[in-house]
């Protein structure tokens, strides 16, 4: 723990379907996503300050290296279809920050890291859907930042280990993605009980020590109904990320919700 007051934690949040926070409805009733939408809105007066700036990582990117956006000005990617008309005239234009992504690639190459850099990757729904939401002015620089697409757990633990100490210099790092992510698995009768029982483990993992919790979440595979959970795990290795940057102190749940039968959780680490 530090008593540095620019420090930020390091956070994963669900970032919904689609554009799920900008419809009236979305593969259910209308209140679908209104206790998610609320918790993204409650964030910003959370956080000790507000950011300088934020490390994005969501799970709608993938490059063969962890690959930082040095976009100064990114579009939005429309990364979704079959959705109303509105939904592909949304706007968000917080500005990038070339100079945080580089700064991101020179720490994961310092940790041994496979990096890269690219100029022109927008900002795909996992990022300007969530923070539209919860940082609806716009006015902080983003750096994105892709997965590794080999989606090996343990290199994106150490991938948000080498990124910690950005925390000290006022930037908030957001894993992107969801907790429980298949997509034919919400609704049906057995999702309940299967959800439940991997969020369960799954926020027993994120909340034990953090040599124990770098141990359960590299082999995260090994628990109840992950396949069930997610059929592929890039929606799941976000929280790989914070978690690896979240210091010494366990993390902590702080939002959960069940939309469409299936449970979700956002975490914190303020280690």
């Amino acid at each position: 723990m530090t008593s540095n007051p620019q420090r930020q934690p390091s956070i994963f949040i669900p970032h919904g379907g689609g554009p799920c926070f900008f419809m009236d409805w979305t593969w259910g009733p209308a209140d679908t996503w209104i206790a998610t939408r609320r918790f993204l809105e409650s964030i910003a007066a959370t956080l000790p300050a507000p950011p300088k700036a934020m490390v994005v990582i969501s799970g709608h990117w993938e490059e063969a290296a962890f690959t930082a956006s040095a976009s100064a000005s990114p579009a939005l990617i429309f990364d979704y279809s079959g959705f109303p008309e509105h939904t592909y005239q949304l706007t968000w234009p917080a500005p990038g920050n070339p100079e945080l992504a580089s700064r991101v690639t020179n720490l994961l190459s310092k940790a041994g890291l496979p990096t890269a850099t690219c100029s022109d990757r927008g900002y795909d729904h996992g990022v300007f859907v969530p923070l539209k939401v919860a940082f609806p002015e716009a006015r902080i620089p983003v750096a994105t930042l892709s997965l590794a697409r080999s989606l090996d757990p343990a290199l994106h633990i150490a991938a948000g280990r080498a990124l910690a100490p950005l925390r000290d210099e006022g930037v908030l790092i957001v894993g992107s993605g969801m907790s429980f992510h298949n997509l034919r698995g919400y609704l049906r009768a057995e999702a309940p009980e299967r959800a439940r029982a991997f969020d369960a483990w799954l926020t027993s993992a994120v909340e034990s020590s953090t040599p124990e919790r770098d141990r359960l979440l590299s082999h995260w595979r090994e628990a109840s109904f992950t396949s069930y959970a997610h059929p592929r795990e890039e929606h799941l290795l976000p929280l790989m990320v914070a978690a690896g940057a979240g210091g010494d102190a366990p993390g902590k749940q702080m939002f959960s919700d069940e939309p469409m039968g299936a449970a979700i959780s956002a975490y914190r680490f303020d280690g």
